[in-house]
């Protein structure tokens, strides 16, 4: 899972929705551009997208951190609705000099693939501004209250005094920033858009977590923050003894004055809104709750699937998959042939598990590091073009990995300041099976989400916006696509690694059948967990974990399996036009060096290949 790093609805900052009109000139247009002037106009509008883009970082301090841009260091992105509210206004000023400025048969073919990317955009934006309250804005899995804290520790770096001093007014502003979240909180309130009751308790353990040990209590071990900052402040070279000393006080008054009042604030807040939680957890509890959710589908798949079309077709799938693994039963020559059998041997036996202790922790993530540099040296295998950026794997920290999800990803800064990063959640070794570690890192890490990323980021020929965007299928239709392709070139020579492949496919299938089953069909939590146990291999507490997480990121899930399958199905049908033409490295190319697209317009970028190949 790629982590979404900034506190917005799962609607509300995707490049992609419906294509819209635009000034596209018609066939009964006479007078086509010269060489010339499309040349002129193509560099004009990449101009135009990198300003517009430019702008909205601009105006947005916690991205620009993100990009290793350090202008506003010491601020936080407002969250206030008047912002929404102006950020909405600049989105259609943006649409209106697109449409005023270009014409589209003006561009070249990259440049019209960026037109029409930019107007989804915008198009997208406009029209699902609507349900910009219809998301748990503080939940299990992110929000301010433990994204903060983790965008201090492993964004906010500090190299001189100056950045020392940015954080601790970062610090220091925590307390207004979490004002601003408390109404945005109240707004969802009103319009009964209250987290299911099991959301609670993890968010005050988490708040606890924030506020707990040195300077708010004292004699105890350092708090996270204080721990981070003591230790950034005391790397830097160029200051004394006696000013390190004073910058740790004035970090430790802010926490006092700032972080442990906003803290407090949210939990009291948060157990009086505790009381009215239920235990329903579908969207379609929210107004107009079955409108959103095909809308976040829209969003999701880049398709226009409804969420029955969905569901059958993650029961297909879900089929498919047990058949493969019966295969693997076989030759592992299990006692019979009952395929649940087999997954309780799987969950449970101990030679798939590392021990829960500290040794037994890092042994998992040593292990990890070494199958992503295994696969680094098989890449010429399957690609042209590599990434410039590092990855490393890291664990997630103590303060949010009881809540936090199995796996994520953070893509590096654009400075190469900061490595790609692969955080895995080992608070308890039993949820993290061995026999899924090749799969989990070639997802996270190479080829998967690193690769795709990296990539992205590093290609000269494409507007800022087209590097550095994203949608659900997209990504993590390629992380999944990724797992599957280091079996093709030998990797999974272990049946049970490639149990665990399967294993994984087999989840994002189920969850095209629970999401949809959540939020359409009013699934209860149980029902879901029930429909998990039967049909995949997966331990129950990783179980429900992820359940937890499709109830609060309703259609999240969906985007994966959809968007595997469309490559899937691109690539055969490219090896079946192009016969020995096919070459893999050349397909997986024209995917990942066009930047994040959606199913529709990355089919005509296949085509277009096919075409020029033929």
């Amino acid at each position: 899972m790629k982590k979404q790093i900034f506190f917005l609805s799962i609607i509300s900052i995707s490049l992609f929705a419906s294509c819209g009109g635009g000034k596209e000139s018609s066939s009964e247009n006479k007078n086509k551009a010269s060489e010339e002037e499309i040349k002129t106009q193509s560099a004009k509008a990449n101009k135009f997208f990198d300003s517009i883009f430019d702008s909205e970082v601009d105006r947005d301090p916690q991205r620009q951190s993100y990009l290793g841009i350090k202008k506003d260091y010491d601020k936080w992105t407002d969250l206030s609705d008047e912002h929404a509210q102006q950020e909405l206004e600049h989105t259609k000023a943006a649409l209106e000099a697109l449409h005023k400025t270009f014409t589209l048969d003006a561009l070249d073919e990259n440049t019209k693939i960026s037109y029409r990317l930019f107007e989804k955009n915008c198009n997208e934006k406009i029209d699902n501004f609507k349900w910009r309250y219809h998301n748990y804005i503080v939940n299990q899995m992110d929000g301010p209250h433990s994204a903060i804290p983790a965008f201090l520790i492993n964004i906010h770096t500090v190299a001189n005094k100056k950045e020392a001093e940015d954080y601790i007014a970062r610090l220091s502003g925590i307390n207004h920033l979490f004002d601003q979240l408390l109404a945005a909180l109240k707004i969802r309130e009103e319009k009964n858009i209250i987290p299911p009751k099991f959301v609670f308790p993890y968010v005050i353990s988490d708040c606890k977590n924030i506020i707990s040990g040195e300077p708010f209590e004292k004699g105890k071990p350092a708090n996270a923050l204080l721990e981070d900052i003591t230790k950034k402040v005391n790397a830097i070279k160029d200051i004394d003894d006696a000013t390190k000393k004073d910058l740790i006080a004035k970090a430790k008054d802010a926490m006092l004055t700032s972080v442990k009042p906003a803290y407090e604030k949210l939990m009291k807040y948060w157990n009086e809104l505790e009381k009215k939680a239920t235990t329903d957890d579908g969207a379609w509890k929210w107004p107009d709750g079955d409108t959103f959710y095909d809308a976040a589908l829209k969003q999701t798949t880049t398709t226009n699937m409804t969420a029955d079309e969905i569901h059958e077709l993650g029961l297909k799938e879900v089929a498919r998959i047990q058949e493969e693994m019966k295969e693997i039963m076989k030759k592992v020559n299990f006692k019979n042939d009952n395929l649940n059998d087999f997954f309780d041997f799987m969950r449970t036996d101990k030679q798939f598990y590392y021990p829960n202790t500290k040794e037994g922790k890092e042994a998992y993530r040593v292990k990890a590091v070494k199958i992503i540099d295994d696969m680094k040296q098989q890449l010429p295998k399957l690609f042209i073009t590599l990434p410039k950026a590092s990855i490393e794997v890291k664990a997630v920290e103590p303060f949010r990995e009881k809540s936090a999800g199995g796996a994520f990803y953070e893509e590096p800064a654009l400075d190469g300041s900061r490595p790609g990063r692969y955080y895995i959640n080992l608070y308890d070794m039993t949820n993290q099976a061995t026999y899924q570690m090749e799969a989990l890192a070639y997802h996270e890490g190479i080829p998967g989400h690193h690769m795709q990323i990296a990539i992205a980021q590093e290609l000269t020929n494409m507007p800022k916006f087209r590097k550095n965007g994203g949608n659900t299928a997209y990504v993590e239709g390629w992380a999944l696509y990724s797992e599957r392709v280091p079996k093709e070139i030998g990797f999974y020579q272990d049946p049970y690694s490639d149990f665990g492949r399967l294993a994984m496919e087999l989840f994002r299938a189920a969850r095209l059948v629970v999401d949809s089953g959540i939020h359409r069909k009013k699934w209860t939590r149980e029902m879901a967990l029930k429909y998990f146990k039967d049909n995949t291999p997966n331990p129950e507490g990783d179980n429900l974990k992820e359940i937890e997480r499709y109830i609060v990121w309703p259609s999240q899930a969906t985007g994966y399996k959809i968007g595997m399958n469309k490559i899937l199905d691109l690539r055969e049908m490219a090896k079946k036009k192009l016969g020995d033409k096919f070459d893999i490295r050349e397909f997986h190319d024209v995917v990942v060096t066009s930047g994040p697209l959606p199913m529709d317009i990355l089919e005509e970028m296949v085509n277009s290949w096919v075409a020029k190949k033929l």
